[in-house]
C-alpha cells in the first residue's frame, strides 16, 4: 500500500508511515497525534496544581518534610501552584528550544517532537519534582514573570480567535461559495446579534440589579457600545467587512465581559447569583471542571494556529510536500505561556491570594485582566479593519507627492 509520500522519506525515517494509530504513536510518526499527548501532559499539570492548592496537606503530607517547604507553607497553596507551573513551563520550554524552526518532517527533531514519549514523560516528571526543590525566592521571581507570560498567552489567543473569525468571513465571501452561503451568513450573523442582545440583558438582570452597581453597569454598557462601534466600522463603505465578523466578535466580547463579572469575589451585593455560603455544591464543581477543560482546549487550539501570525507578514505560499503540518516551536511556546496562564487562574493573578476550593480565576485582579483583554480584543479587531484603509491612504498620498 502506498502512503502518498516519497519512498525515500519513509526509508530515511526508518519506520512505516501506515498502520494503526497506536503503531504511529509508538514509532513517533504522527505529529497530529502528538498534539493530544502534549495536551494530556498539560492537563495533568493543571490537575496536579489544583490538587496541591486545594488538597495538598492531605494528599501530599510528605512535602512538609522537604527543606524548602517549611511545614508545607511554601510548597502548598498558591506557591505550590507556582511550583507545578514552573515545572510545566520548564518542560515546554525545553521542547520549544529543541523543536523551534523545524522545517521538514522525517528528521531527528521531528522524531523528537512526535515520539520518544517515555523519555519526555520522565523529563516532565523530573522537572516538576525539581520545581519543589528550588528556593522560594526563585518561585517568587517566576510568579512575577508569570504575570507577563500569561498576558502574552491571552494576546496570542485573542489574535488566533480574531484571525479565525476573519478567515471564516473571507471564506464565506469568496467567489466560489458567496451565493450559496448568503443565507447561512445572514442567519449566523442574525443569531449572533440576538445572542449578544440576550446576553447583555441577562447580565443587566443578574449583575446590575440596582443602580448602585455602577462598575458592573459600566462594564456591560461599554461592551454594548463596543459592539455598536465594531458594527458601524465594519459596515462603513471604505471598510466593507460585512456583518458576520462584528456579530461573531460581539459574541466573543460578551463572553469575556460575562467571565470578567463572574470573576468578581463571591458575596458582592451586585452579583445576584453569588454564593452566600462557603459550602461547595455540585454546580461549583461542574463550573470548575468546565473552566479547566476550556483552558486546556483553548491552549491546544491556539498552539496549532501559527499560520495566523505568519500570514500577516509574508505572502501565502504552497507548503512543501514534506513540510511540518504546524509550527512545532510555536506550539510549545503557547503551551509554555499557557503554563503561566493556568497558574494565574488558579491563584487569581495574586501570589498572596487565598482562593476558595473548587474555584478558578476569582478576584478583582482577574476581573480587570478580563476587561482589559476584552478592550484589547476590540482594539486589535478594529486595527485589522482600519489598517488596510490607512495604509492605502498613506500610499496614495506618497504617490501623489
Amino acid at each position: 500500500m502506498e502512503s502518498g509520500l516519497p519512498s525515500n522519506l519513509n526509508e530515511d525515517h526508518g519506520v512505516p508511515k501506515v498502520g494503526s494509530w497506536f503503531a504511529q504513536f509508538r514509532n513517533g510518526s504522527n505529529p497530529w497525534m502528538a498534539r493530544y499527548v502534549y495536551a494530556l501532559i498539560f492537563l495533568a499539570s493543571n490537575l496536579l496544581a489544583w490538587a496541591v492548592r486545594d488538597y495538598g496537606r492531605n494528599a501530599f503530607p510528605e512535602m512538609e518534610k522537604l527543606k524548602n517547604c517549611r511545614g508545607g507553607r511554601r510548597c502548598l497553596g498558591a506557591e505550590g501552584v507556582l511550583r507545578v507551573s514552573l515545572g510545566c513551563f520548564a518542560f515546554f520550554s525545553v521542547m520549544f528550544l529543541s523543536t523551534a524552526r523545524t522545517p521538514k518532517m522525517y528528521n531527528c527533531r521531528d522524531s523528537w517532537h512526535s515520539g520518544w514519549w517515555s523519555a519526555k514523560i520522565a523529563l516532565w516528571i523530573a522537572l516538576t519534582a525539581t520545581a519543589f526543590l528550588v528556593p522560594t525566592f526563585i518561585v517568587q521571581i517566576y510568579g512575577e514573570i508569570a504575570h507577563f507570560g500569561a498576558g502574552v498567552f491571552l494576546l496570542v489567543q485573542l489574535v488566533s480567535v480574531i484571525s479565525f473569525i476573519t478567515w471564516l468571513n473571507d471564506w464565506c465571501q469568496s467567489d466560489k461559495i458567496s451565493e450559496k452561503c448568503r443565507m447561512h451568513v445572514m442567519s449566523l450573523a442574525t443569531a449572533s446579534y440576538v445572542i449578544c442582545i440576550v446576553g447583555i440583558v441577562m447580565m443587566y438582570i443578574w449583575y446590575a440589579p440596582e443602580s448602585s452597581c455602577l462598575l458592573n453597569i459600566f462594564f456591560i454598557t461599554w461592551t454594548l457600545v463596543l459592539i455598536q462601534l465594531m458594527t458601524s466600522i465594519s459596515l462603513h463603505s471604505k471598510v466593507n467587512a460585512g456583518i458576520l465578523t462584528p456579530g461573531l466578535m460581539g459574541l466573543y466580547v460578551v463572553f469575556i465581559c460575562w467571565c470578567a463579572i463572574r470573576s468578581e469575589p463571591a458575596g458582592e451585593n451586585c452579583i445576584r447569583k453569588a454564593e452566600e455560603s462557603n459550602r461547595t455544591d455540585w454546580l461549583t464543581i461542574i463550573s470548575f471542571v468546565i473552566a479547566l477543560l476550556a483552558m486546556v482546549i483553548a491552549t491546544f487550539s491556539t498552539g496549532i494556529d501559527s499560520q495566523c501570525f505568519q500570514l500577516q507578514f509574508r505572502k501565502k505560499e504552497a507548503p512543501a510536500e514534506d513540510a511540518v503540518p504546524y509550527g512545532y516551536g510555536f506550539f510549545h511556546f503557547v503551551f509554555a505561556t499557557g503554563a503561566m496562564y493556568f497558574a494565574m487562574l488558579l491563584i487569581g493573578w495574586n501570589t498572596h491570594h487565598i482562593i476558595k476550593k473548587w474555584t478558578i480565576d476569582v478576584g478583582w485582579t482577574s476581573t480587570w485582566v478580563r476587561i482589559v483583554n476584552e478592550w484589547l480584543a476590540v482594539g486589535v479587531y478594529l486595527w485589522m479593519l482600519l489598517a488596510p484603509v490607512i495604509l492605502l491612504r498613506f500610499r496614495q498620498a506618497s504617490e501623489g507627492a
